[in-house]
């Protein structure tokens, strides 16, 4: 099993929450975070003055899934997050080594 992660922009998440679904993918964990790339923030013009924002809104994405899933959902998120521009974000795999429905107690992939 491998625990996907993914850091988008935030406009791109129905895109991509559509064509995980599409691929037969049931699950994600949504959660909104900030931070900076090679983007390292910009500014912004409020009330006359000009600040630094340092750190921007960005998406992060974790999506548990079997071994066999991994690529192409990869390529799901990559296909639908992409606008070619700096800070479109990065896709990250990490081995789980074990997952447990609470409710049913099933574990690894039928937990899944």
């Amino acid at each position: 099993m491998k625990l996907v992660t993914a850091i988008i922009k935030p406009f791109k998440l129905d895109d991509v929450r559509e064509v995980i679904s599409d691929i037969g993918i049931d699950g994600l964990t949504v959660t909104e975070v900030k931070g900076f790339g090679r983007q390292k923030g910009h500014t912004e013009l409020y009330r006359g003055a000009e600040y630094q924002v340092d750190f921007l809104p960005k998406v992060k994405l974790e999506i548990a899934v079997q071994d066999d899933q991994v690529e192409r959902l990869i390529e799901a998120i990559v296909g639908a997050a992409k606008t070619g521009k700096i800070g479109d974000g990065k896709v990250f795999v990490y081995d789980l080594l074990q997952a447990v429905r609470i409710r049913t107690g099933e574990v690894d992939d039928e937990a899944l």
